[in-house]
C-alpha cells in the first residue's frame, strides 16, 4: 500500500503565452466596461459574476471562462472583439498541462488506465461527475484557502479526468452516490441544477451505472466514508481512500476483498439505476 499526506498549494500550471492573452482581455474587458460607465459590482450582477471574480479577470489574474467573454461582449457591444477570443481562451486551457497534487497524483495516473472504477460517495460528489461551476465552488470553499491560480488548475484538472468516461474502450464505472450529496446546493441553486443536469446526461452512457442511496435506510453496510474500486489492467483490483487531502492506495488483497464486499452491500440497498435518476429528475424539478 502507499500513503501520501497532503500538500500546499503548488505552482500554477500554464505558460507565459496564457498569462499575457489573459491579461490583454482583462484589460480590454476593463476599457469596455468603463467605456459603458459600468462598474465591476454592475457587470458582475448582469453576468451572474462576483464583484471579485470581475476585478480578478480584468487583472488577468482569473481565467476568463468563454461563455463569460461571449456574455460581456454582447452586454457591453464590442461587436465580437471579445466573443472571437473565446476560442483562443479555450485552446490556450486545453494545451495547459494537467498537474494534480503531489499526494492525488498515484492515484490518478491509476485510474486514468483503470478497466474497472468504482465509486462510493458519501461526502461529496465524484470529480468524475462534477460540472465546472460544481468544482470552482468545491476548490473556493476549501480551507484553508487556494490562490485563484491554483483553483483554476485544480479544476482545469478535473475536468480533465473527464475523458475517461467517454475514451474508447471505455472502462466499466459505477457510482453509488448517498442522497445527502445530491441535496446539497454547493455553490448556488442554479449551479445545484446544473448538476443535477449533468448527472442526468452521465447516466445514460452505456459504460456507467449511477445509483442513489436513500437516507430513510435504516441499515447501512458503510458509515466509515466513501472509497474508491478500481482494476488495472492486468492486474488484480485495488481500492483507494482520501480523507482530508490523506490519501492510502489499498492493495492488500483481504482488505480490498472486505471493501469491495462492502460496496457489493450498498449497491443492493441502493435504488436501482432507473429509480436513482427518478428521484434525481425530482429533486431537479424540487429546484
Amino acid at each position: 500500500m502507499a500513503v501520501r499526506g497532503g500538500a500546499g498549494a503548488e505552482d500554477p500550471a500554464g505558460t507565459e503565452e496564457a498569462a499575457d492573452l489573459f491579461r490583454a482581455i482583462g484589460r480590454m474587458i476593463k476599457a469596455a466596461r468603463e467605456r459603458a460607465g459600468m462598474s465591476q459590482r454592475e457587470l458582475g450582477r448582469r453576468v451572474g459574476y462576483g464583484e471579485e471574480q470581475i476585478s480578478s479577470i480584468e487583472r488577468g489574474r482569473r481565467t476568463p471562462q468563454p461563455d463569460f467573454l461571449v456574455a460581456v461582449d454582447e452586454l457591453l457591444g464590442c461587436g465580437g472583439l471579445l466573443a472571437v477570443l473565446a476560442e483562443d481562451v479555450e485552446r490556450v486551457r486545453t494545451r495547459r498541462r494537467v498537474r494534480h497534487p503531489g499526494w492525488f497524483q498515484d492515484y490518478a495516473d491509476l485510474e486514468a488506465k483503470a478497466i474497472e472504477l468504482h465509486y462510493y460517495a458519501a461526502l461529496s460528489l465524484p470529480g468524475l461527475l462534477q460540472t465546472e461551476r460544481h468544482a470552482r465552488a468545491v476548490f473556493t470553499s476549501r480551507r484553508p484557502l487556494l490562490d485563484e491560480a491554483t483553483i483554476e488548475q485544480r479544476v482545469a484538472s478535473r475536468l480533465a479526468r473527464q475523458q475517461i468516461l467517454t475514451h474508447w474502450p471505455p472502462p466499466l464505472v459505477s457510482f453509488t452516490i448517498e442522497e445527502s450529496v445530491l441535496q446539497r446546493p454547493t455553490g448556488s441553486s442554479a449551479v445545484h441544477k446544473e448538476q443535477l443536469l449533468r448527472l442526468l446526461a452521465v447516466a445514460p452512457l452505456r459504460n456507467v451505472e449511477l445509483q442513489v442511496m436513500p437516507t430513510d435506510r435504516t441499515d447501512h453496510p458503510s458509515l466509515g466514508g466513501p472509497f474508491t474500486l478500481l482494476t488495472p489492467p492486468g492486474k488484480s483490483q485495488m481500492a483507494y481512500v482520501e480523507v482530508q487531502n490523506i490519501s492510502r492506495l489499498v492493495t492488500d488483497p483481504e482488505e480490498v476483498r472486505m471493501l469491495a464486499a462492502r460496496y457489493g452491500s450498498i449497491r443492493a440497498q441502493a435504488l436501482n439505476p432507473s429509480e436513482s435518476l427518478a428521484l434525481i429528475e425530482k429533486l431537479l424539478g424540487d429546484q
